[in-house]
C-alpha cells in the first residue's frame, strides 16, 4: 500500500502543527507550509517525535501562491489540508481588511487553482463556529450565517466560496468547524496556557467579561483524529462539526485549572470589561461526524487542561522567552 501523502496549509499553527504530527504518526508523507518560518521547537508537536516522512516550504498566501501551486504539484499530494488563517477575533476589528485579504481573497485564489490540481482527493478546509455568530441552543451544520465580527465574515466568505466551487466545479471540498480547541502546544496567549502561565509566573489573568461567555471545549486530538477521518471518508460538499457534549463557562474553565494546579481563583484572576463583538455562546452538534464517521472525542477538557499542564512546565524556560501576547502580521 501506497503512502498517504497531505499537504498542510498552516503547518506552524496550533490545529496545522497538532495535524502534521497526527499524519506523520498514521504514517503519512506530509509537507507543511506556512508564511514564517518553523517556531521554537515547544510550539511544535510534530518536533516532539521522530519521524523522516516531513518537509516545511515557507511561503506565503498572499505572495507566494505560484511557487506554492508549484510546490503543491511537484508533492502530489493525495489531500491538502487548510489551517491558514488570519485567526484572531477581538484584533479583526482593527486592521479587518488584513482579514479579508487572507481568509477571502487569498484562499480564493487558492480554490482557484486547487480545482485544477491532478489527483485532489480532498481539500478539507478548517472553517469557524464564529460564522453562527452568539448561538442558542445547539447548532446543526445548515444554520444561518449570522457573523458579528470581520475574523467571522472573512471565514463564513471563505466557506461560501468553496461551497460554490463544490456545486460548480465538484472540488472534493469537505470542511470542518470545531469547539474551543486546545492542549499542549497552544499559542501562549490562548486562555488555558495564559492562565497556566499566570500563575506559574506569578501574574494575574486578566478575564475578559468575568468569563461568563459557554463554549465547548475540545482536546486538539481528537480534532486531529476526525479531521484525518474526514479527509479519507468525509463526503464532498459536507460540512462537519467537532465538538464535545459539555458546555461551560470560560471562568469555569478557568476555575478548573486553578484547581489542578492549586492556586486560589481570587488570587489569579482579575475581572476586567468584555470584548468588542465577543458572542455569548457557540453550541454545536456534532451528530453528523458521529453517525457518518463513527467518530468520538475521546478526550475531556480535564484531560486537555492536565496534558498543557504538563507541557508548559516541561518547557517553562523557553516559553518564558517566547511572545505570550499576540503578535499581528499582515
Amino acid at each position: 500500500m501506497s503512502t498517504e501523502r497531505f499537504c498542510v496549509i498552516g503547518s506552524n499553527s496550533f490545529s496545522g502543527a497538532s495535524f502534521v504530527a497526527g499524519a506523520l504518526e498514521a504514517g503519512a508523507k506530509v509537507l507543511g507550509v506556512s508564511r514564517s518560518a518553523e517556531p521554537d521547537a515547544a510550539m511544535l508537536p510534530y518536533r516532539w517525535m521522530d519521524h523522516a516522512r516531513f518537509s516545511f516550504r515557507r511561503l506565503d498566501l498572499n505572495r507566494d501562491l505560484d511557487a506554492l501551486e508549484a510546490v503543491i504539484r511537484e508533492f502530489a499530494p493525495d489531500y491538502v489540508v487548510n489551517f491558514a488563517a488570519q485567526g484572531m477575533v477581538a484584533q479583526s476589528w482593527t486592521r479587518p481588511e488584513h482579514w479579508y485579504q487572507t481568509n477571502t481573497l487569498a484562499m480564493a485564489r487558492l480554490h482557484d487553482r486547487l480545482r485544477r490540481l491532478p489527483g485532489l482527493k480532498k481539500f478539507v478546509h478548517a472553517s469557524t463556529p464564529e460564522v453562527y455568530g452568539s448561538t442558542s441552543g445547539l447548532v446543526r451544520e445548515d444554520a444561518p450565517f449570522r457573523p458579528s465580527t470581520p475574523y467571522a465574515i472573512s471565514k463564513a466568505a471563505c466557506d461560501m466560496n468553496l461551497l460554490a466551487y463544490h456545486k460548480a466545479y465538484g472540488f472534493p471540498v469537505a470542511l470542518t468547524r470545531a469547539a474551543n480547541v486546545c492542549g499542549p502546544g497552544q499559542q501562549l496567549y490562548r486562555i488555558i496556557p495564559k492562565t497556566i502561565l499566570s500563575i506559574l509566573t506569578g501574574r494575574k489573568l486578566r478575564l475578559e467579561g468575568g468569563g461568563q461567555s459557554v463554549r465547548s471545549f475540545i482536546h486538539i486530538r481528537d480534532v486531529v483524529e476526525a479531521t484525518l477521518q474526514i479527509a479519507r471518508r468525509g463526503a464532498p460538499g459536507e460540512i462537519y462539526h467537532l465538538a464535545t457534549d459539555r458546555n461551560q463557562t470560560i471562568r469555569a474553565l478557568v476555575e478548573e485549572i486553578c484547581r489542578q494546579m492549586g492556586a486560589a481563583f481570587d488570587d489569579c484572576v482579575e475581572i476586567v470589561e468584555g470584548r468588542l463583538g465577543q458572542d455569548a455562546a457557540y453550541l454545536l452538534d456534532s451528530t453528523k461526524a458521529r453517525t457518518q464517521l463513527g467518530w468520538l472525542p475521546r478526550r475531556t477538557v480535564e484531560d486537555a487542561v492536565r496534558d498543557t499542564i504538563q507541557w508548559m512546565r516541561q518547557h517553562l524556560d523557553r516559553l518564558r522567552q517566547l511572545p505570550a501576547e499576540y503578535v499581528h502580521r499582515e
